[in-house]
């Protein structure tokens, strides 16, 4: 507890009323054995060292809850004491209130008694030697030394380990803090990029299912009907096994005594394939696709093959594409194209229809054009989507720019 708390004034601290009590106590035991540490000067009654004993205990009282009004008491009090006979009680308990004005006083008042207690035993040296020729000179400068500088700079000593601990306490605080953060924010990030996959990986199968059910629910036709089962079936089943491929994803081997090997990172080299598998559901919504591929054989004409998490990222941003083209998209052609433009970005261009289009649609949340924007901004690249017209009407525009194989390294 601080001086600066104006409720601890008026109340002592417990240790301090011990201190206080036994002091008084001792000095009056010595009075009353008459052991006092020298004679009376300037011709004062020895009565008056029980008046310095007493304000002395007063200032013991507040060493803690207001250390310089203590210290400002103790001063004159010893004074008195030495002028009316010593007690070496008094003595002691003046020691202990320099000591907690130095540990408890504020900063500035813990910076300057420890100097001024220097500088007071020094002239109190010069003024003894100058008045008193005497070896006792000695005894005494060494007497006021042990009074004044022994416990001011005990007290400096002690206040600096004090406030190393405290410091050292608040830093692993803030460690502690910052590491619970890190965990928070790794978690949030693990749990963001778990929705992506998911999303991802079974969005489009289940688009694909929820329209052709729809379809074979509105339309009289048993072939159309025999079709639309056909593509819920493929459909189910890649979905099922994408959904084994995440979960061997999550979960360990050891600890479920499974062998499997996680499922490998799709690449810009199954865009065929997965084009593919969006012509076959596409095929009843009178949907074209027509992949337009502007890389050179190595993957990016004139450089190096994009990084894994480029390449992940512009796979996800197709087959979020088709996905969408397949919920949404009018009658039409569903143009993809990949490019490496002059400024070395990986680009990722999609469009579609815009337009209201007949039958049966699969409803969206949004959470698809959520997912992608995380994506290209995890990379540090640009995604715009949004309507915009051209020479062949309205289409429905997906642009993503990821940076090259050297600029992410330099990330």
């Amino acid at each position: 507890m601080t001086a600066s708390s104006p409720a601890a004034v008026g109340r002592p601290h417990r240790l301090d009323v011990l201190i206080a009590g036994g002091g008084l106590l001792g000095g009056l035991l010595l009075w009353a054995m008459d052991l006092h540490g020298g004679p009376p000067r300037l011709g004062l009654p020895p009565a008056l060292t029980l008046v310095a004993l007493t304000a002395m205990s007063a200032a013991e009282l507040m060493r803690r809850t207001a250390p310089m009004t203590a210290l400002a008491v103790a001063v004159p009090a010893l004074a008195l004491d030495i002028c009316a006979g010593t007690l070496v009680a008094t003595v002691l308990m003046f020691t202990d209130v320099v000591y907690a004005a130095v540990l408890y006083g504020p900063p500035a008042a813990a910076r300057r008694i420890p100097l001024h207690s220097v500088l007071v035993t020094v002239l109190a040296a010069i003024a003894l030697t100058a008045l008193w020729h005497s070896p006792q000179v000695v005894m005494a400068v060494i007497a006021a030394a042990l009074i004044t500088i022994a416990p001011a700079w005990t007290g400096v000593i002690t206040r600096d380990h004090r406030d190393a601990a405290q410091s050292a306490r608040l830093r692993a605080e803030q460690m502690a803090l910052l590491a619970e953060m890190d965990r928070t924010q790794a978690v949030a990030g693990e749990r963001a990029k778990m929705a992506r996959e998911l999303h991802d990986m079974v969005a489009n199968h289940l688009s694909a299912i929820a329209i052709h059910a729809t379809a074979a629910q509105s339309i009289d036709d048993p072939s159309s009907t025999r079709e639309a089962l056909g593509v819920i079936r493929e459909n189910s089943v890649q979905g099922l096994a994408e959904m084994r491929r995440l979960i061997g994803l999550l979960r360990d081997p050891e600890a479920t005594g499974q062998a499997e090997e996680p499922a490998a990172t799709p690449t810009l080299d199954g865009l065929d394939a997965l084009l593919a598998q969006a012509r076959a559901n596409g095929a009843s919504s009178g949907l074209t696709f027509v992949l337009d591929d502007a890389r050179g054989p190595d993957g990016l004409p004139g450089g190096p093959r994009p990084t894994a998490p480029a390449e992940l990222a512009a796979y996800r941003i197709v087959q979020e594409s088709l996905t969408n083209a397949l919920k949404h998209a009018a009658p039409g052609e569903v143009r993809v194209r990949i490019a490496h433009e002059r400024g070395g970005a990986l680009t990722v261009t999609v469009r579609s229809p815009f337009a209201d289009r007949p039958g049966p649609r699969a409803p969206g949340s949004g959470t698809g054009l959520v997912g992608m924007r995380e994506r290209i901004a995890l990379l540090g690249g640009a995604f715009e989507a949004g309507p915009e017209s051209g020479p062949a009407g309205r289409v429905w525009l997906v642009r993503a720019a990821l940076p090259a194989a050297e600029e992410e390294e330099q990330r």
